[in-house]
């Protein structure tokens, strides 16, 4: 009779674990690479210009903190961090503040102001690419040291990698150049950039890493300081831009389908902020905003970093009715919007 019991008690747990959906690895980190949309800080300890620790930066961070996040708040990594239940910032890897037991669950590499071409960093003489992956290795020799190489390597292998890159190297580098001395047509600095990207993801699964998210770019056209130089045109939004963040997005989607392809374990998703924020910018009211053509900051219409200082008097009192923040960053309140879709529809495998 007992015997039978735990027969009929097998094959019900047989016939229940059919019906349990996968939910793929547990995340024991994030790591973040890339530019001013994911860096939390780095940048404080750099010599550039392109800075954002003080107010009215993180007036609505925890403690009113301006911490080095280009926004009022937090950015979309720490609320994607929040949202694989691991900790509610992700902290910036040169932040003194932090040691390796806090990056040892999530760490940010990225570098406000930089790109995919070593020369957008040179603009703002901002770290370049390179740099990132170099404060990486380091960050994986401290990990080894402190937890033991399993165990490092178990989290440097099941850690999701975001990287947030790109739009500096349109709006920074190669529109700023004149016509004539611009070494390619936008097809082939896209392509060239395609390549870059290829490149780090590759140089990175190299180095161990595994499952990743590759971000496409945003309608950078409709930014609060692109549409300032259509303001005798009624502040539209530069199609061409738009266009080029479109054509861009299609050729990175393919190359993620490449790198998958070619490289055995990989799990790389596209994320395309692209379309989400459109409808945002289209449709504020829809998602609770009132104001998406200038910003949060000063007027809204050309300050970034420096020129947007707590002294300016026209600096909004409600954050959360803007979509931007500064004239080229979005609010706390968008950055968690952003986050919440590609937790759902991106990174959904990783959960």
């Amino acid at each position: 009779m007992l015997r039978n019991r735990v027969l009929a008690f097998l094959l019900l747990a047989a016939q229940l674990l059919l019906h349990i959906p996968e939910t793929g690895a547990k995340v024991p980190a994030l790591i973040v690479f890339g530019d001013s949309t994911v860096d939390s800080g780095n940048n404080n300890q750099i010599s550039t210009v392109l800075k954002s620790n003080f107010q009215p930066y993180g007036r609505d961070y925890f403690g009113g903190k301006a911490t080095g996040r280009f926004s009022n708040g937090r950015i979309a990594p720490d609320f994607i961090s929040e949202g694989f239940g691991l900790k509610n910032t992700v902290p910036a890897y040169l932040d003194p503040a932090y040691d390796i037991t806090d990056f040892a669950t999530g760490v940010c590499f990225a570098s406000a102001g930089t790109g995919l071409d070593n020369a957008t960093s040179d603009v703002l003489s901002v770290m370049p690419l390179w740099k990132e992956v170099e404060y990486y290795k380091e960050y994986q020799t401290r990990l080894r040291s402190y937890l033991g190489e399993e165990k490092a390597n178990e989290i440097i292998g099941e850690a999701l990698y975001l990287i947030s890159i790109g739009t500096n190297d349109f709006l920074e580098n190669y529109y700023l150049l004149p016509r004539k001395l611009r070494k390619y047509s936008v097809n082939e600095y896209q392509n060239f950039l395609i390549g870059l990207a290829g490149d780090f993801v590759t140089d990175i699964y190299r180095l161990g890493a595994r499952k990743m998210s590759l971000s496409g770019l945003s309608p950078f056209g409709c930014l609060p300081l692109e549409r300032t130089t259509q303001i005798f045109y009624g502040s539209q939004c530069i199609e061409e831009y738009n266009n080029v963040a479109r054509d861009f997005n299609t050729k990175l989607n393919e190359k993620v389908f490449s790198l998958n392809r070619d490289l055995n374990g990989l799990q790389l998703v596209f994320s395309n902020p692209y379309n989400l924020v459109s409808d945002i910018i289209n449709h504020p009211e829809a998602f609770g905003f009132e104001n998406v053509r200038s910003a949060c900051c000063g007027t809204g219409y050309y300050e970034m970093s420096y020129l947007c200082d707590k002294m300016n008097p026209f600096t909004c009192s409600d954050a959360s009715k803007y979509v931007f923040w500064d004239s080229f960053h979005p609010t706390e309140k968008t950055n968690a919007i952003v986050a919440s879709h590609v937790l759902k529809y991106d990174l959904s495998r990783f959960q």
